[in-house]
């Protein structure tokens, strides 16, 4: 406890151990040894006596003093640190030397941690013995651990591996959230509320300002996005380098060259819309990259490759195209809308790019503006022109039906292209928005066949459930259910066990609205099998409680059996005060 005292000329529990056992009258070198280790000051010692007759031990009053004295000394260290006066740090290297020796003296280790934080440059000697302590590790300030981290890449990657795993969690739990709805889903909360997140704060905090510590985290997030594909961590990036951009970090935000863009970018984000001075700018950033500095467009693609960012992107392509077509436009004639695609090419190229290392931008397939745009807005048509069909009067309707196929460009380019697949997707749901019962059982089964099985991904399934809330009574009847559940969701259910998790997260949150007759199928389709995750039985487990639970409510009046106790209603004549209940 008291270790380092004798280095410093300080006499120690030893020290009065080895007096006592020496000396012959014990009391007198107590006495000695309390007036030379007590508290040198010559007016204190006729003060004392005092204290001993108020009953005031003497270990009390000196620890008081202690406390204050090393409150004071800990105040003054961060005044000098924050003054200007130049020989500042040699003053509190100084102070570190007469001090480190009694770092594992609780009561002065404060002291020690106080001056160590605020050296920006540690001695090498001191940091290699911080670091090869694990208590002491664990006690010093995070502006030590940064010095430290910066030359000891395996032991910042220790720190920080727990914080991106509890991200990709997290991101992951938000995607099978229970609660389905249109209004609160994945992307609901702001890109500011989002950098709010406990992982987001503590990495800003890790990093500070140190740029070697960014460029650790950066290269940790290539590298995991590298191995496990999670577009989550595309995600990360972009938020990490927004929150830093908060706290108005210039080291960091001056050095990284995507921050302008992901600054605009971000601005997209929180409305939800690329709009025209907008585009010009993320335009001008695109056509901005310098021959030689072509590594940039390898992070611009895992910012844009950010769900986020995609969303957003894909929101303002649909939007586009609506405006096109109520315009009489071709696809091909609107420079927005190729700068829209131009960006989510360079973000759904962002894993390809990083793979191979070869640092240019995806061409977009020249067919998915000429064939597959012009293929989708056909069936926005079919539509419009079914809708008109039906509100003309009796007289003047023709018998036409509904169209059930789909123009084979729709269905080429939803298999073979990323791009067109991920417009496809987000019509779909557009269509699920206006409440398109037609539309959408003319869809979904062709989404069964996807571009590397996008339909079947945890963002859209997640997107898809909350949207059929929408049009929660049309699972009443047969048609409606058999494309939703045997058409698409139950057609890899059994080989994709995320698909299965959403079904039950919609019967969960529909069955009350589904078809009888289909519920019962649909319980014995989605029986667990024995391997199943425990996330898939307990939804499963769920939902079985809530549907006996709905067969145990109390039926309606004309199904509830009759209860004949012998007792016949009796009506009394009413008053002001009388209920008119039968009695």
């Amino acid at each position: 406890m008291f270790a380092g005292l004798p280095e410093l000329g300080i006499s120690n529990g030893e020290d009065l151990k080895e007096t006592l056992t020496n000396c012959t009258e014990p009391l007198k070198a107590i006495d000695q040894f309390q007036t030379e280790n007590g508290i040198l000051l010559p007016t204190l010692q006729s003060a004392l006596p005092f204290l001993d007759l108020h009953g005031t031990p003497r270990l009390e009053f000196h620890q008081s003093v202690f406390d204050e004295l090393r409150d004071k000394l800990m105040e003054r260290v961060a005044t000098i640190a924050e003054g200007k006066d130049e020989e500042r740090y040699g003053k509190l290297e100084e102070l570190l030397e007469k001090s480190f020796p009694l770092v594992k003296m609780p009561s002065i280790q404060p002291v020690v941690m106080q001056v160590l934080k605020h050296l920006p440059k540690v001695p090498e000697k001191k940091l290699k013995l911080v670091m090869a302590d694990k208590e002491l590790y664990k006690v010093c300030a995070v502006e030590v651990k940064r010095q430290i981290w910066q030359d000891n890449q395996a032991l910042f990657g220790d720190e920080v591996s727990p914080l991106l795993k509890q991200y990709i969690v997290e991101k992951e739990a938000a995607l099978f959230s229970s609660d389905l709805s249109i209004l609160h889903n994945f992307f609901s909360p702001s890109p500011k509320a989002r950098r709010q997140g406990e992982v987001v704060l503590k990495l800003t905090q890790m990093i500070g300002k140190n740029v070697k510590l960014y460029d650790m985290v950066l290269q940790f997030l290539r590298t995991l996005f590298l191995r496990t594909r999670n577009v989550h961590y595309c995600t990360l990036r972009a938020e990490l380098l927004m929150s830093l951009h908060d706290l108005d970090i210039s080291e960091i935000c001056s050095v990284d060259p995507c921050h302008k863009f992901t600054w605009c970018l971000d601005a997209c984000i929180r409305e939800k819309f690329v709009d025209a001075k907008r585009a010009r700018e993320l335009q001008g950033f695109l056509d901005g990259v310098k021959k030689g500095q072509e590594q940039v467009l390898g992070d611009l693609s895992m910012i844009l490759c950010d769900p986020f960012a995609c969303n957003t992107l894909v929101l303002s392509t649909v939007r586009n195209l609506q405006e096109l077509l109520s315009q009489d436009a071709l696809p091909r004639d609107s420079p927005d809308l190729m700068l829209l695609l131009r960006m989510l090419s360079l973000g759904q190229g962002a894993w390809d790019m990083i793979d191979s290392q070869v640092f240019k931008e995806p061409r977009l397939e020249l067919e998915v503006v000429t064939r597959f745009l012009p293929a989708m807005l056909s069936v926005v048509v079919d539509d419009y022109t079914f809708t008109v069909e039906q509100k003309l009067p009796s007289e003047e309707k023709t018998s036409l039906a509904y169209p059930t196929a789909l123009p084979d460009a729709f269905n080429k380019y939803l298999q073979e292209n990323r791009v067109a697949c991920e417009i496809g997707l987000y019509y779909t749901l557009h269509i699920a928005k206006q409440r398109n019962k037609n539309a959408l059982q003319r869809l979904l089964p062709a989404l069964v066949e996807t571009h590397n099985e996008m339909a079947f991904g945890d963002i859209f399934l997640h997107l898809l459930t909350g949207h059929l809330t929408l049009l929660s009574d049309e699972f009443g009847t047969e048609e409606f259910c058999s494309a939703v559940f045997d058409a698409f969701l139950l057609a890899s259910f059994s080989s994709k066990e995320n698909v299965h998790r959403h079904t039950l997260r919609l019967l969960l949150h529909l069955h009350h609205k589904v078809l009888p007759s289909c519920v019962e199928t649909l319980l014995k389709t989605l029986e667990p099998p024995k391997q199943s995750s425990d996330q898939v039985k307990e939804l499963y487990t769920q939902l079985t409680e809530k549907l006996e639970a709905q067969k145990k409510s109390p039926a309606q009046p004309d199904e509830a059996p009759s209860l004949d106790l012998g007792l016949h209603p009796v009506t009394v004549p009413t008053t002001a005060s009388t209920p008119t209940t039968p009695l």
